[in-house]
């Protein structure tokens, strides 16, 4: 039996999403490359707000294709699962060092000193590891709030710069062609985050005229990526073209402030236009803005490292203890890796320059590894200029992971640990679920992957059925049991792990066994137990999904079942208010020809 997540994430809110992680690049991009080329970095600036744009236009095409979400994982999953395993450590890679190189960021911006940084960034992850510990919460409302004051403080350092845009001060390259390929590669880190939108295609609201069984995502895609894309590239463009335009006996400032650049430009503007304290003002506004929106990137890395590991648990690529779930429905080992790896980066690589180095190489490997198996993949609809393009585009970020790889040595050992460490247990995991890998011809899997299996599986008596949700022990149980005995039926008795894991994670495919829940396992047994004294057949349920509304009313079509048993629900009327009754939206989109019992 399989079960969705709702789609319920609008363009708005995945624009949100997307914006709090790939907006924030600018925030770091633009000093980084001033930090390697000096006023002659502009070309490779807008080299990458080029390439930007470019990824973000295939990402599109790459939504179309997979609209389930997944991202590099299922893009890669046709060519093979050890290639889907390889692009999601790599994007493992790219989401613990965005957590750690983002929370630098946001310290550097609110001007904490040097030397206390990398404390409280370690507090700071700490702490959003211990928010997500209740799971994710509104997580797109919340990048759109935090995404507002950052657009205006970028369009406000726009136009208070206009009047002092000059190209006298920017400089060419004076060096040649491999040194600028190098310092682009070492600022295309730019491209992170684009790679969530991919992931989140399975939670979308869907196109208009779309089923559930074929559900269609490019509008909603297109929507959310395309402003976000522009913004990002236009936007980084003309605020380097600001720094860039800043006098050159600025210059050891615009160095030592290369970590919060975008602050000290718009102290900058703003001093000449309002003076010294009009300057600090709106410097302190920017600052706190991108630091807010550069945290907001953290929270939204942890989440995904969490649903990454979850998804690959639940595929049997990692182990079955990743699977287990805290009482607010968190994967529990997840989470606690999602914190710890973050933090041993912090301690490993401590500075912005440091960290960009370990960032880029699996921002530009999960995103090569996508681009290239949807391009590689016959099977997909894509027109051949499509396929070209995206072909080219992944030929050229594997160049740039090649360079990275040459010539950032720490980024190639940190990856190459990523990557043992996650094969490695994989192996593991397979190893004690009795999962073993042979070798047959192409005739034979198809045999395989055709067959059936849900004609091999004993059928149910007939004779009425009843379903049954619980989620204890309560006076609903004898009752349906009585009713079932009366009517000769067999009683299904559904409970549901509610689990709590953002960026499309499948729940479906993890834990899926009520014996391994220790709390499903005391109420499935009490109610077979009670059944049986009864002579009534009851058939236990087990379903992990992110709502237990649209869970039950899955259940109920597909087993087709004739009356649905619900006990009243004993949550108060504040809680009611704040997460909403089930029972309601269970009436709400129930089939008609199912009869509802609720039982106080």
């Amino acid at each position: 039996m399989e079960f969705h997540r709702p789609r319920n994430l609008g363009w708005g809110r995945a624009a949100g999403l997307l914006y709090g992680d790939w907006g924030t690049s600018k925030a770091y991009v633009i000093g980084l490359a001033f930090g390697a080329m000096g006023f002659g970095s502009l070309p490779i600036i807008l080299a990458v707000c080029a390439l930007s744009l470019i990824v973000g236009l295939n990402y599109i095409i790459i939504c179309k294709c997979f609209p389930q979400g997944g991202g590099v994982y299922s893009a890669a999953r046709p060519h093979g699962r050890l290639l889907a395993v390889v692009g999601a450590l790599m994007l493992i890679a790219d989401f613990t060092v965005t957590a750690a190189l983002s929370t630098w960021a946001a310290l550097s911006y609110l001007n904490v000193p040097a030397g206390w940084i990398p404390l409280v960034a370690i507090c700071a992850i700490l702490l959003i590891g211990w928010l997500n510990f209740y799971g994710p919460r509104h997580s797109g409302t919340l990048a759109i709030f935090l995404g507002i004051p950052v657009v205006i403080s970028v369009l406000g350092i726009i136009l208070l710069s206009i009047p002092h845009l000059t190209s006298k001060g920017i400089e060419l390259p004076h060096t040649g062609f491999y040194p600028n390929w190098v310092a682009f590669t070492g600022v295309i880190l730019a491209l992170s985050g684009v790679e969530a939108i991919a992931t989140l295609t399975g939670v979308l609201k869907p196109d208009k005229g779309s089923t559930p069984e074929a559900p269609r995502v490019v509008k909603t895609a297109s929507k959310a990526i395309i402003p976000v894309a522009l913004e990002v590239s236009v936007g980084t463009a003309l605020l380097a073209w600001a720094v860039l335009s800043i006098p050159h006996e600025f210059k050891e400032q615009l160095v030592e402030r290369r970590d919060d650049i975008l602050r000290f430009a718009a102290e900058h503007y703003a001093t000449l236009l309002l003076g010294n304290t009009g300057g600090k003002i709106f410097g302190l506004f920017v600052g706190v803005s991108f630091a807010l929106l550069l945290l907001s990137a953290v929270n939204t890395a942890v989440a995904a490292l969490i649903g990454i590991m979850f998804r690959m648990s639940g595929d049997n690529e990692m182990p079955k203890s990743f699977t287990r779930l805290n009482r607010h429905g968190v994967p529990i080992i997840p989470l606690l890796v999602s914190i710890f790896m973050p933090v041993g980066v912090l301690l490993m690589a401590p500075g912005l320059e440091a960290l960009a180095g370990l960032y880029a190489i699996g921002v530009v490997g999960a995103i090569a590894v996508d681009l290239g198996s949807t391009s590689l993949n016959r099977s997909l609809p894509l027109g051949w200029p499509s396929r070209l393009a995206m072909g080219a585009t992944f030929l050229l970020l594997c160049a740039a992971w090649l360079t990275l790889a040459h010539t950032k040595p720490d980024a190639l050992f940190f990856v190459t640990c990523i990557l043992l460490l996650g094969l490695g247990l994989r192996a593991w995991g397979q190893k004690h679920k009795g999962i073993t890998s042979v070798t047959v011809s192409e005739k034979v899997a198809a045999m395989v992957e055709s067959m059936d299996l849900e004609k091999l599986k004993p059928k149910p008596q007939e004779g009425g059925k009843i379903l049954l949700c619980l989620r204890g022990i309560t006076p609903v149980l004898p009752f349906a049991v009585e009713t079932a005995k009366m009517r000769s039926a067999t009683l299904y008795v559904l409970y549901v792990r509610e689990v709590a894991v953002a960026f499309g994670a499948s729940p479906s495919k993890a834990q899926t066994r009520w014996q391994d829940d220790p709390e499903a396992s005391l109420i499935m047994k009490a109610a077979c137990s009670v059944g049986e004294e009864a002579g009534v057949r009851v058939i236990p349920i087990y379903a992990v999904a992110a709502g237990a509304d649209s869970a039950i009313v899955d259940v109920a079509a597909t087993l087709g079942v004739d009356e649905l048993f619900l006990g009243a629900s004993g949550h108060s009327a504040l809680a009611r208010l704040l997460h909403g009754s089930v029972v309601q939206q269970v009436i709400r989109h129930l089939p008609d020809e199912i009869s509802l019992v609720i039982r106080g």
